[in-house]
């Protein structure tokens, strides 16, 4: 198999030692023979599918060993190690295989509920629009392409008139505008290049008044200086045609927002228990540049973002939240999923599931990944093999509901409350214009016409000094030394083709290395494979693998094989998308390209080369000999690609995007100006103290709220504190509360009500009753709310339940009719324990594509269902973008345990109190729910988290947290 190259050769050495022992000596233990053979059924059935590095430095190890019965020995134990990896391999494929039946089973089952529920069937028109959308793949853009600088003029005159606002968020890794220290780490790559420059592009962009790209500050002495900086303006790269764009704020910023750890540079895993901080702080910024710009070009009124951008998953989450509590719409860019990590971590057999958890926080970033589909408007993919073979991996995504759904949009037709993200390909883009394709000949010494007297770039020389003729057309493949590259299956298409090699010379640039020895074992046992190749089919003279290049050199070594009339090759297993393919185009080199991945896109936009199967290594040969013995077919692929090179521009991609943007539903927070009499309470108050506790009983709650208060009962005397209660109870049950308590309605100035879907005021109009109802709150959270859709389908689900688990026909789960709200179904549970986890509601829902928050509370005795952008933190962040109240400015009192929404009350701006020995009975089982560590979501030292007894260290807690004064 590809990759083990290395396995079979120690194989092959070891079946080599000697011939089969004779029968009539047989021995438990290979090494008393002093021989050691494996059965051909070893080889071919058991090594399939292994990389292991520690295997092979013990193969060199066996090697190099002189003692005959000490190598039989090592081979020996190899060979037992290798046995256990098969093991732990097949166990995993048949787990793999149950989880995707069940997986299977809950998909089918999911979609004919969810199409029973959409009870109108599909008219002709619908199922032509359906056919059409999945037998195209998007071949058919829904926008037209920007194929000349007079149609980009048009549509940019088009676009002058808008004054958007654009927010993108990339949280991990070190980001800068210049100089970029791509590589430094794992966590600073690909995405810190394409964040950057999406910025910058769209900044320059006809009706995009302003960009920010938003990151994590790092001041910390591991890192440079620049990293420390809030806020770094970036350059435009061509800004002299929309220039009357500028403004005093205007363009694209690098903003830093502190959060996490002071001083400290951390990767990307820890980021987790920090993402509330961020959003606090990035919210904050927000507001405040949407006034900025407002009182620049709208007259005061502010200007919200179009749109907010989360690259990767752990942005992807805060952009959720952001999105929730500004009420403006959500983008997300994967980069790369935690669902297929996974898939492939676990095929490997190295880590168990919960060891991979432990090392990559692998689960809570999948809900990370499947909040945001929750929240997405749309989902940018580079590929269509993204969409098909990586997204589809989520609850949240279902390519044939998807399709349906938008079938149904299309036709004007009700989804009963069913919403999908629309998945759209947009391949990132490159800057084109320092790029001029060589038109010069092998054979033309003199082919520099503008620079007669301009020295050729060293690296030619480094790369034709391996060749005996380098005037023959460059066959170019430019990858490191991975398995997963498949250069050996090329090396072997091209020692094997003889006409091939007459015709053609062949280039490896795979990396830099200084020695063989000093390479990754899996880097060296590829290189290796390829110079035995080499050696095997004597191509000597006729390859070229160069140690060492820059990377300012790749420009200059397509330009070589473009100049020879060569060809560029990726023969990748699989490639995501083959950004290299796009480079080696714009310096006019056709194509040879893996049918599996990106390729397959790319070419179906330039139409300048061949695909070929990967593992069909004559298929290689002869579509590489095509195009270098064809010079029609190569000039015309070579043109083909030159000309269709612009859809893979910044202008374009930004082009596309913002098309995408602009046909956006607007989304914006919806209240009018209140009159400064008007004004709640809540927003004249020094800082604000709420109590979010979940006990068993009204008794506890009501005695610990009472010592609360009594702990600033002078601040509170003076008007300085505020108080505002959130539970899961509705107001009614708040209000019997605070009857049988002896409190008084107007002692709080706000109620969070039914887990967070309603807000409350104290009325200070005796005629409209004790409480006044916030509705904008509720148009700021109803985004996706399913309605009767998601009504129906939660009674089916509590009838399935009662169906499983009752006895006597006793029923478990019941819709409490008089509990429930417009904003909140509410169920009974008389057995929480025969109820299945939220983590099975919320995935039974989101398969169905019914996007809603699921609490579990009282004990277990309660589910509220509520809108997905909606909880008792988002409350909160409503009461700051709406009446300025700062989250600095709040404590909230919880327990050592609560509902099943405790996590979100920890963490963020505000300060938290947790009180000792307060919780509820059922705690361990609601948050066993959770699939990850507590821990991967809040950090509990934290200097805004104190810890006290509710009987004597309230206010002490309150000064530690420098709300109170001594």
């Amino acid at each position: 198999m590809a990759g083990n190259d290395w396995v079979n050769s120690y194989l092959e050495a070891i079946l080599d030692v000697g011939q089969p022992l004779d029968d009539a000596r047989p021995s438990l233990l290979l090494r008393e023979r002093g021989r050691f053979t494996p059965s051909r059924y070893f080889v071919e059935e058991v090594i399939t599918g292994y990389d292991e590095t520690d295997l092979h430095r013990s193969w060199v190890k066996a090697v190099a060993t002189r003692s005959p019965q000490e190598r039989n020995t090592r081979l020996e134990n190899m060979c037992w190690r290798i046995w256990n990896l098969a093991r732990q391999k097949k166990q995993h494929e048949e787990k793999e295989a149950q989880r995707l039946a069940k997986r299977r089973l809950e998909r089918e089952r999911g979609r004919r509920e969810a199409t029973a529920d959409m009870s109108e069937e599909f008219s002709e028109g619908e199922k032509v629009d359906l056919l059409s959308d999945v037998s195209t793949h998007g071949t058919k853009s829904r926008l037209p392409r920007i194929n000349s600088a007079e149609s980009m003029e048009i549509w940019a005159n088009q676009q002058k008139g808008n004054k958007l606002y654009l927010v993108l968020i990339s949280l991990h890794g070190l980001i800068r505008g210049e100089n970029m220290e791509l590589g430094r780490d794992s966590d600073t790559g690909g995405q810190v290049k394409y964040v950057v420059e999406l910025a910058r592009a769209l900044g320059s962009m006809p009706g995009v008044y302003r960009v920010d790209l938003l990151t994590r500050q790092v001041s910390s002495p591991d890192v440079d200086w620049s990293y420390g900086e809030p806020t770094e303006m970036l350059t435009p790269r061509d800004s002299e045609d929309y220039s009357d764009e500028m403004g005093e704020s205007s363009g694209a910023y690098i903003v830093r927002i502190p959060f996490g750890p002071k001083d400290k540079y951390i990767p990307k895993e820890l980021l987790w228990p920090h993402i509330a901080e961020f959003v606090d702080g990035a919210m904050n910024h927000i507001m405040q540049m949407s006034s900025v710009l407002g009182e620049q070009v709208r007259g005061g009124k502010p200007i919200w973002p179009s749109a907010i951008h989360g690259h990767y998953a752990d942005a992807g989450d805060a952009a959720a939240l952001l999105s929730g509590a500004l009420n403006v719409p959500m983008i997300l860019t994967g980069h790369s999923l935690g669902r297929d990590k996974l898939e492939q971590l676990l095929k490997q057999g190295r880590l168990s599931k919960e060891e991979i958890n432990s090392t990559y926080k692998i689960m809570r970033r999948i809900e990370g990944e499947e909040l945001s589909l929750d929240v997405s408007e749309m989902v940018i993919t580079s590929t269509r093999q993204e969409i098909d073979e990586q997204w589809r991996l989520y609850d949240g995504f279902d390519p044939i509901l998807e399709r349906k759904l938008r079938a149904r949009i299309k036709r004007n037709v009700s989804c009963y409350g069913r919403f999908m993200p629309r998945m759209v390909k947009i391949p990132p883009g490159m800057e084109f214009n320092h790029i001029v394709p060589h038109d010069g000949d092998m054979e033309d010494p003199d082919g520099n016409e503008e620079h007669p007297t301009s020295r050729d770039p060293p690296i030619w020389a480094e790369i034709m000094r391996f060749f005996s003729n380098s005037r023959k057309p460059m066959i170019l493949a430019l990858a490191r030394p991975d398995p997963k590259k498949n250069i050996t299956t090329l090396v072997k298409a091209f020692g094997e083709c003889r006409p091939l090699r007459d015709l053609a010379n062949l280039a490896l640039i795979m990396g830099n290395r200084d020695g063989i020895d000093e390479m990754s074992s899996t880097s060296s046992s590829v290189l290796l494979s390829v110079l035995k190749l080499i050696d095997k089919y004597d191509l000597y003279g006729q390859v070229a693998y160069p140690k060492h290049h820059k990377q300012s050199d790749v420009p200059d070594i397509y330009r070589l094989a473009a100049k020879s009339k060569g060809v560029f090759i990726n023969p990748a297993f699989i490639e995501p998308f083959g950004l290299t393919l796009i480079e080696a185009a714009a310096h006019g080199l056709p194509m040879v390209a893996t049918k599996n991945g990106g390729p397959v896109d790319i070419h179906r936009v330039l139409d300048n080369g061949l695909l070929v199967d990967p593992h069909d290594q004559q298929s290689i040969s002869e579509a590489l000999l095509k195009l270098v013995a064809d010079k029609q077919l190569w000039a015309k692929c070579r043109q083909n690609g030159l000309k269709n090179i612009h859809q893979f521009s910044w202008p374009e991609h930004c082009k596309t995007y913002l098309s995408r943007i602009t046909s956006f539903k607007p989304r914006h927070p919806q209240w009018q100006k209140v009159n400064s009499g008007k004004f709640p309470a809540v927003r004249r108050r020094k800082f604000i103290v709420v109590i979010a506790l979940d006990f068993d009983g009204e008794r506890d709650t009501l005695e610990a709220t009472r010592r609360i208060q009594e702990a600033v009962e002078k601040e509170r005397a003076e008007g300085t504190v505020g108080f505002i209660l959130s539970t899961s109870l509705t107001i009614s049950e708040i209000q019997s509360f605070l009857v049988s308590g002896g409190l008084n309605p107007n002692d709080f100035d706000a109620f969070v009500c039914n887990s967070g879907s309603d807000l409350y005021y104290t009325s200070v109009n005796s005629e409209d009753g004790p409480f006044v109802v916030d509705f904008y709150y509720h148009s700021h959270v109803e985004y996706r709310w399913g309605g009767e859709g998601l009504r129906k389908t939660l009674i089916r689900w509590a009838s399935s339940v009662n169906e499983k688990k009752s006895e006597n026909d006793e029923q478990i789960v019941t819709l409490a009719e008089h509990l429930s709200t417009d904003y909140c179904y509410t169920f009974a549970v008389k057995k929480p324990a025969a109820v299945p986890p939220v983590r099975e509601l919320r995935k039974l829902l989101r398969i169905q594509a019914l996007r809603c928050h699921v609490v579990y509370s009282q004990n277990g005795t309660r589910i509220n269902v509520i809108p997905v952008l909606a909880s008792r933190i988002q409350a909160l962040r409503y009461l700051f973008v709406r009446w300025g109240i700062d989250m600095a400015k709040m404590v909230v009192f919880v327990g050592e345990s609560g509902d099943t929404d405790y996590e979100g009350l920890l963490g963020g701006l505000h300060k938290s109190v947790v009180l000792e020995g307060v919780s509820c009975s059922a705690s361990n089982a609601l948050h066993a729910n959770r699939s990850y560590p507590l821990t991967d979501v809040i950090s509990l030292e934290s200097n805004n988290v104190v810890h006290a007894r509710v009987d004597s260290d309230v206010r002490d807690a309150l000064k530690k947290l420098e709300l109170l004064e001594d």
